[in-house]
This record gives C-alpha cells, structure tokens and sequence, in this order.
C-alpha cells in the first residue's frame, strides 16, 4: 500500500543528526545520479526531474516552477517525491518534496561544515532571509553546539528583522545586522542562500580561517560571492558533475582563467570517505558550493520511511 508523508511527517521525522548521518552514509555508499533534466513547459514554466537509484531503492523528485501558481493560492515552487518499489515499479511512498527539499539542503551543508569549519567555529553569519535561510541556520546550530551567536543579513531590513526575531523566539542566538561589509570579517561560517545574479559577499572580506557555505545558486548566472572570494579559497563540492556543470560561483571564475580545476580539490563523498581534507589548516579559507544532488533527496527519503508510524 502506498503511503503520503505530509510535510510535517517529513520535518519530524529528520532530525538533524540523524539525517546528517545518513548523508554521510549514503555519500560514502554512493548511488546513481544523474543530472537534472530540466525542461522549459513555455517562456515561463519550468519542470525539473532529479532521480537517483541504487540497488535496493528507486527516487524521483518532480519540481515545477510556475510564476502564474501564487494566482491559485500555491507556490512558484513546488515539489513531490516517489519511492517505487525497486522490483515491481509499485510507488511505495509519496512525500511533501518542499520539506524534503530545505531538510536535506541545510544537513548537506552542515555535513560539509564537519570537514570545511573550524572545530572552534562560534559565530554563524546567515547571508539571506529567503524560504531556506531559517533551515540553514537550524542545521548549523544544532549539528554544531559551539556556536554560540548568529549574525542574519537580508536586503529587507524589515523582513530581516522578522526573521531574526522568529528565529530567537526558537531559541537560536540570532541577531540582524545592516552593514554586510563588517558582518563577513565577524564570522567563522558565512552561509549564503540567495538568489543573486551579482556577487554579494566579496573576497577582500573574508578573514583567515573563514568557511563559505554556498547554497543559493544553482546556474551558470548566479553569482554569491566574488572571483576573489573562490581564488583565496580551498573548494569543496556536493557533487563534480553538478557543480561544474551549473554553478556560476565556481564555472565562471574556471572560465575566466581565476581557478583551475584542480583547485575543487574534494566533493562530499571524497570528504565522508577520508580520501581528501576539506581544511588542511585553521588559517585556511574554505569554501563548500552545493547545487543540490538527488542523491541527498533519496537518502532522506529513505531515512523518512524507515521511521515507524503510529497511524497511516
């Protein structure tokens, strides 16, 4: 029988380390994955495919991005997400894709800070106050109780404000902030998501020993931080083939000759497995870029409809 896992089914059941966790697990395992199809429906819609496939477990994720959905009463974004059986095709489970989706972006990000952070990493810089910064700032905490204030930063001083207040409702060391310039030096782990199409945290910044958490962008025109900023940087990826097939972040300054290739030195699963270091020292500035793997959907997925139910 099939079962739907609503969007709070899904948040309870990811804990933090329990799925970062199985992140790792999964990473360090492997799967197949390509990359997202991406299809244009007309000048304005677009649907995104994400599978991912093992020997025990098929997923899919299907996201449309429909400008004209808030006129209905629903979200330019939405997602779903199928687990078949892997040997009748019989879909298994249907989960809320949209918390799976923020759930599983903010622990890979966290997941990386293990191997990119300082181990006496204290102050969070969030750089965002979009749909997913709350989950960034979320994940970092829990899965890193050393850190002890959090600095949030938004274009809109109003929403900002309202964000920060929501978050320290929660219980979270979270305080707004005007001046982006003199909040990055600050910070041990400056975490971007954002949607910008022009640099928003530069080079010159940056102290030493910094981390750079990179989730906004996820194509070759979005840009959250400077050339500078990824030059100064040891990189770490989610993926190769994501990454330097979509990020701008990272494709851009390879094409114009600022990095070369061989400076994204380790991707998640070389990280997981010991084969690569993401900081090799506290002086270090490093930088981890993600543009999102199904691979991270089907772990949580996974994870998900392990967790026992007490009703259907």
């Amino acid at each position: 029988m099939m079962k739907l896992y609503s969007a709070a089914d899904v948040h309870s059941a990811l804990e933090w380390t329990t799925l970062t966790s199985a992140l790792a697990a999964a990473f360090a395992a492997g799967a197949v994955v390509p990359l997202r199809h991406v299809h244009a429906l007309n000048a304005d819609d677009l649907m995104l495919l994400m599978p991912a496939w093992n020997a025990d477990v098929i997923g899919l994720k299907l996201v449309t991005v429909l400008p004209g959905a808030p006129t209905l009463g629903a979200p330019t974004v939405g997602a779903t997400y199928v687990l078949p059986d892997r040997a009748s095709g019989v879909p298994r489970a249907v989960l809320d894709g949209d918390a799976l989706t923020v759930r599983r972006t903010a622990a890979v990000s966290a997941l990386a800070a293990r191997y990119g952070a300082r181990a006496d990493a204290s102050t969070l810089l969030m750089v965002g106050t979009g749909h997913l910064a709350p989950w960034m700032v979320r994940a970092h905490c829990a899965t890193r109780p050393g850190i002890t204030q959090v600095l949030l930063w938004g274009r809109d001083a109003e929403r900002t404000d309202a964000l920060a207040l929501a978050l320290s409702d929660e219980g979270l060391p979270v305080d707004a902030v005007r001046d982006l310039p003199s909040a990055v030096p600050q910070a041990h782990i400056v975490c971007c998501a954002t949607t910008a199409s022009e640099p928003v945290v530069r080079g010159e910044w940056l102290a030493p020993g910094t981390h750079l958490d990179l989730v906004g962008g996820f194509t070759r025109g979005m840009r959250e931080v400077d050339d500078a900023a990824v030059a100064r940087s040891r990189i770490s990826v989610d993926t190769y083939d994501g990454v330097l097939a979509e990020a701008g972040d990272i494709v851009v300054p390879m094409e114009r000759g600022v990095i070369t290739r061989e400076q994204v030195v380790a991707d998640l699963a070389q990280l997981v497995r010991g084969e690569r270091h993401g900081r090799t020292s506290d002086d270090e500035i490093t930088l981890f870029k993600s543009v999102g793997t199904a691979l991270s959907d089907l772990a949580g997925a996974q994870t998900v409809v392990a967790q026992p139910r007490t009703a259907e």
